[in-house]
């Protein structure tokens, strides 16, 4: 439910508002608009109409909106107007298509800072690098861990780039928390509640990506737990789903795209190289993920993909990416945006 105050409405109306449904044991999250106030109210249902005609009634109170989907805070009725998440100098939700860009992991200090120099050279806006890194197979190379942290700031102090990286769990979480500029939660992840929580508690912008078998309610419920605990600064991140096919790793759902912009007022991102698992097909589905309305991109760049230690044959190496961003500028302001 949806409390919309009046464009007039006094800050000890909004207060009074908010007291009474305090009283009711229910919760608020405030969305401040350049002409109205809106409260969502959170908790449960039988309360929440118990309550409606006395909230209608009171005095700065426009309306009272229910929202009949189960995610609450991440719907459009929350924030029609869209969020923007501001990460650093980035953003995403705003005129421009943001890019992120940098290897699966982060494997040597020379190899980052060569990645970080040339994907801002070439345009990117903020840097992904894994130091922990989940492995479907135990042996493989598991990150460098906080070494990996320590390097993805070196980084960012000579080019001044954003820093994005995975946490697996609460104490990794609050690590990266102290080095990185947005946490990711991975698709593995994606409904690890405890660790959603977590993310929402730390006050740093979250990416969250989209599970591989799971529906686009899942991924917004998902969100939902972060934003329950008061951090609004979610990006989601469509980076394909099981299908039927075994040309490509997953089958990216670009239809994701529109449908959560629909949906929701956060963010939609695309990873194409976690779709294809092979960087022939990842510029296409950029440029495709960028005309069909997506925020931003999640692309992996590697200086020499085939001695990479994870992920090589999904990263684009340093000249691909170039071009690739060359064609991305055509393709964006082909739609009225810009890179």
């Amino acid at each position: 439910m949806i409390v919309v105050m009046e464009p007039g409405a006094t800050q000890a109306q909004l207060e009074a508002v908010v007291q009474k449904i305090r009283d009711a044991g229910l919760n608020t999250h405030l969305s401040v608009g350049t002409e109205r106030t809106l409260i969502g109210v959170v908790g449960d249902s039988h309360t929440k109409e118990l309550l409606r005609d006395t909230l209608e009634a009171t005095p700065g109170v426009e309306k009272v909106v229910r929202i009949l989907q189960p995610f609450k805070l991440v719907s459009r009725e929350f924030r029609p107007s869209g969020t923007v998440v501001r990460v650093g100098g980035a953003a995403f939700g705003d005129t421009a298509v943001a890019v992120v860009a940098g290897p699966c992991s982060v494997e040597s200090r020379e190899q980052i800072l060569q990645t970080a120099e040339a994907v801002k050279a070439a345009g990117a806006t903020l840097l992904r690098g894994g130091a922990f890194k989940p492995r479907t197979s135990p042996y493989s190379f598991q990150g460098l861990e906080e070494e990996g942290l320590k390097l993805l700031v070196e980084a960012r102090q000579r080019t001044g780039l954003p820093v994005v990286t995975e946490a697996m769990d609460a104490h990794q979480l609050r690590m990266v928390a102290e080095y990185a500029d947005m946490i990711q939660i991975g698709a593995r992840n994606m409904q690890n509640y405890p660790l959603l929580r977590e993310a929402g508690r730390s006050g740093k912008p979250v990416l969250l990506k989209r599970g591989a078998a799971a529906t686009i309610e899942e991924l917004l419920l998902a969100a939902e737990y972060v934003m329950n605990e008061g951090n609004y600064e979610v990006v989601l991140c469509e980076r394909g789903i099981r299908g039927f096919g075994n040309y490509t790793r997953y089958t990216l759902d670009l239809s994701a795209v529109p449908v959560l912009k629909h949906l929701t007022h956060l963010p939609v991102i695309v990873d194409p190289s976690h779709a294809t698992g092979k960087w022939r097909y990842v510029e296409a589905l950029a440029l495709a993920a960028v005309a069909g309305g997506a925020d931003g991109l999640l692309v992996e760049v590697h200086p020499d993909p085939e001695r990479a230690l994870s992920d090589g044959p999904q990263s684009l190496n340093l000249e691909n990416f170039n071009r690739m961003m060359a064609r991305l500028r055509a393709v964006a302001q082909a739609v009225g945006r810009g890179l």
